[in-house]
């Protein structure tokens, strides 16, 4: 399998070092919507979708204040995932698969754009974005085209490197599962994709900071201050970012961890422009 790293939404929030450890306050720093394009046997598969089309068009429609005044996104058209896969060559109608690590608006923006795919989630993340009582971090309007969603509730198959799995994702290659990893939203999980010589694991929100799986971890204060006001259960999420710390550290030869939002892990895995099996 072939994975191509996908910026699919430039942000540039006030604090300068506070947000991404560089010197200098009284600045804008830089974050990403790390997301991936995955050739397979089945056709492409996208991990996250980033903002989409009518996120920049009409931001008003469907991005709250709060978050366009937090974050400033750049809100620009060749950065939707559905512009990049016509760059790349492809024909966005066939993304027949959509896995999420969550169901934020800057994670499943682009849904829309993809209308025909099939939508992976994890159960509890589906049912609390679309129950009756959905908090606000959450917007409807991403999803009202109804898209055929398939839910997992409980791990499926052995465990991965100590953590639960779901194998078997319909319609997918068993070389892609989905890991529950809730505490930043109650249904939050990683996508793990076996690109044939190591392991590509795509945790999300679970942790913002490269900083935060080294040996000796750290984070900008503002990113922990962030983290935290967001969490939906924190006890759950430091556990897991500890978890996933330590698979960084003992298995460095065998997996590649990312997270959504830095630019450092999306350079990092730019100039080779993508894994390839074989």
């Amino acid at each position: 399998m072939r994975v191509h790293h996908l910026n699919c939404g430039t942000m540039r929030p006030f604090g300068g070092r506070l947000v991404d450890a560089s010197p200098g306050l009284l600045r804008r720093a830089e974050m990403v919507c790390h997301c991936l394009l995955v050739e397979t046997p089945q056709g492409l598969v996208l991990v996250d979708t980033g903002l989409g089309t009518s996120d920049v068009d009409d931001p008003r429609s469907s991005l709250p204040r709060p978050f366009r005044m937090i974050t400033a996104p750049v809100l620009d058209r060749a950065e939707t995932a559905v512009a990049q896969v016509s760059r790349l060559g492809f024909d966005p109608a066939d993304v027949r698969h959509v896995v999420l690590t969550h169901l934020d608006l800057d994670h499943a923006g682009g849904l829309r754009d993809f209308p025909r795919a099939r939508v992976h989630v994890h159960g509890p993340e589906l049912r609390a974005a679309t129950g009756r009582r959905a908090p606000v971090r959450y917007r409807p309007v991403h999803w009202a085209h109804r898209p055929d969603w398939v839910g997992y509730d409980q791990p499926a198959g052995e465990r991965w490197f100590g953590f639960d799995a779901v194998r078997s994702l319909q319609g997918l290659p068993e070389e892609i599962l989905l890991l529950p990893l809730p505490g930043h939203t109650v249904g939050h999980a990683g996508v793990a994709v076996d690109t044939g010589d190591r392991w590509l694991l795509h945790a999300g929100d679970a942790y913002f900071s490269h900083r935060q799986l080294a040996p000796a971890p750290s984070a900008p204060p503002g990113l922990r201050a962030f983290q935290a006001s967001v969490d939906t259960d924190r006890a759950t999420r430091v556990r897991n970012q500890q978890r996933l710390q330590q698979l960084a550290v003992e298995h460095s030869g065998e997996i590649d961890i990312i997270c959504a939002h830095d630019p450092v892990e999306l350079h990092r895995h730019r100039p080779g422009a993508a894994h390839r099996d074989g």
